[in-house]
């Protein structure tokens, strides 16, 4: 699995919302404690703000918040606002992409792959991440040792 940049940010900035949630943080705090780029961030809170992951209020008491409580934001949505689909096959859902021949085994393959991903990602949610109280199921994967290799 890849993760772009943007989304990286995102969910580091997501969880920095989730781990204030009585107070509006600035996008200047946020970028320093994540030591993201303020203007990329900038960017990346917009989109946020249109696919209903925060809320925003300019001003000297501004900032932006969760716009729900952080036990029902996963990191799948926050994922798809920001980069669209877990799982893509050159552009395509793996659903879409037909092969033939020898290779025509690998659509299922995008498709367990894909429902993988989303058994983790739908899992956790930035409370989980923000507490540092991961589901049992992602604890367990990430204990053996040859996830880390």
């Amino acid at each position: 699995m890849r993760l772009s940049a943007r989304v990286d940010y995102a969910l580091r900035a997501a969880t920095e919302l989730a781990a204030s949630p009585d107070r509006p943080l600035t996008a200047e705090r946020i970028a320093k404690a994540q030591e993201i780029p303020p203007k990329f961030l900038e960017s990346i809170l917009l989109q946020m703000r249109r696919g209903g992951i925060a809320h925003a209020q300019r001003g000297p008491e501004g900032g932006y918040w969760l716009a729900r409580p952080a036990t029902e934001i996963s990191l799948a949505e926050i994922i798809r606002v920001i980069d669209g689909p877990l799982a893509h096959i050159r552009g395509q859902r793996p659903e879409d992409v037909g092969y033939g021949g020898a290779a025509a085994a690998l659509q299922e393959v995008w498709i367990a792959l894909r429902a993988s991903e989303r058994e983790i990602l739908e899992l956790v949610t930035l409370a989980d991440v923000a507490t540092g109280k991961l589901p049992d199921r992602v604890r367990d994967l990430a204990s053996n040792p040859s996830a880390w290799a």
